[in-house]
């Protein structure tokens, strides 16, 4: 059996998009833009040495929230560098995947290039992810413990499907492009560790490997018959087993887009249920962090290893702390962009708390996981113990930001970045109405 052909003929069934999907693709595109302009503002310093360093050729693509038009392959690196900058961009829990920002990473710049309507686009990221989060969900948790970024190896493949879409590639070329990104595919979880600040890399490297696999397709480089399966396929590569079963696409009768997560918070989602057991009992107990002796987080043993450092180098770190978060939600009641700030992630009230935040995986909830992603916080203060449980933290389908919820997190996202009233309002605003790619590129 060629399990490659018959991957891409499952994709191939969803291509017909419903109008209430592509209404949840028009948030998953704003959600995009908003987090890679904010991410852009984020790491300006880094980008202005990498600019000055790299004096990369000027364009007509846009490098999204920095004010430059580039060369094509630069625009795609660089908005998937600063599409995953802050850790904000939505994923899915059961793939351990984040989506969108490969794949629009990719689209946007291709979309300025060959004039392609919104509607195109985001028929062609819904695609995107659906490759991306099944091939993830089968091969998920044991990717994770062998040490992949499945943003990176998974996401590899569904940019470059979407692209191939959406650019009206041939059967034959679309399977050339996929085979290539199956070549190509890689990313490492050592981005994690000890305060290193790559994770963002493997998402733009990501990015231009699908675009390259695009170019290599056109070319008409040969591919093999089956990448995904045999000794050297993909699947053994990626999970140390001779055979893998494909799950379905249209998981559990709905769109992978569908059941993206729009993160609340800014920081890795591991975070998210503690977060919000955090500020939940701050909000009911009036709880200052001078009150609290002991803070115990039980959640889901994935969530766990290195997540549960209370050693805070700096605001990458930070993001990927449970005991972190947990403490910023505590004491600010919130964890936006500001909490996870360099100037935050030094304050000595904050870290010592976050000395005192212990987590442990719970059998019980291990085993619900990725059905419920639940924590337990329980912190023992001067006046006594008092507990909260969180199964699905705000921003999940099953817990969805409101549409108040969803302009606020915009909004702000875009005024970190600089970006004025106005503007972020004609860009929300031609994003709903279909508007041209070009067009709303040119504002960012």
């Amino acid at each position: 059996m060629n399990q490659s052909k018959a991957f891409l003929q499952s994709v191939d069934s969803v291509k017909d998009v419903p109008e209430e999907v592509l209404v949840r693709a028009r948030q998953s595109l704003l959600d995009y833009l908003a987090v890679a302009a904010a991410g852009a503002k984020f790491q300006e310093d880094k980008l202005r040495r990498y600019l000055d360093f790299a004096q990369p050729e000027e364009g007509a693509f846009t490098a999204i929230g920095m004010g430059r038009r580039l060369a094509l392959k630069e625009a795609v690196f660089l908005n998937g560098l600063n599409g995953h900058a802050l850790d904000f961009d939505d994923g899915t829990n059961a793939g351990i995947i984040h989506l969108g920002s490969p794949i629009f990473s990719v689209l946007l710049p291709l979309a300025q290039r060959h004039d392609v309507s919104l509607r195109e686009l985001l028929r062609a990221a819904v695609i995107g992810y659906e490759a991306s989060y099944t091939m993830a969900v089968s091969i998920q948790p044991g990717h994770k413990a062998m040490g992949y970024h499945a943003t990176a190896t998974c996401g590899v493949l569904g940019a470059t499907v979407a692209a191939a879409y959406m650019l009206g590639f041939t059967e034959e070329e679309r399977f050339r492009a996929f085979a290539t990104a199956c070549v190509a595919s890689t990313g490492t979880l050592k981005v994690l560790d000890d305060g290193s600040e790559l994770k963002p890399y493997n998402v733009a490297k990501t990015a231009l490997l699908a675009l390259t696999a695009l170019q290599l397709a056109k070319a008409g480089f040969r591919e093999h018959p089956d990448p995904l399966g045999g000794d050297r396929g993909f699947f053994r590569i990626m999970t140390g087993k001779p055979e893998v079963e494909l799950k379905r696409v249209l998981l559990g009768g709905t769109y992978a887009i569908q059941k993206s997560y729009t993160k609340p918070y800014a920081s890795c989602r591991y975070t998210h249920p503690a977060v919000e057991a955090a500020i939940r009992l701050r909000e009911r107990c009036g709880l200052t962090a001078a009150d609290v002796e002991r803070i115990d987080v039980r959640t889901y043993s994935l969530a766990v290893p290195k997540h549960d450092h209370t050693d805070i180098p700096g605001s990458y770190s930070a993001k990927m702390s449970i005991p972190y978060s947990t403490a910023a939600g505590l004491i600010y009641g919130k964890a936006g962009l500001q909490e996870f700030s360099e100037e935050r992630v030094k304050d000595a009230t904050v870290l010592g708390l976050t000395k005192k935040v212990h987590v442990s995986a719970d059998e019980a909830l291990s085993a619900a996981f990725p059905r419920e992603q639940t924590a337990i916080v329980t912190i023992t203060t001067t006046k006594g113990v008092v507990s909260e449980r969180v199964d699905f933290p705000k921003g999940e389908p099953e817990n969805p930001l409101t549409t108040a919820e969803f302009r606020d997190r915009y909004d702000g996202l875009m005024a970190y970045a600089g970006v004025d009233a106005q503007t972020r309002g004609r860009v929300f605003d031609l994003v709903l109405a279909d508007g041209n790619p070009r067009e709303l590129l040119a504002l960012l």
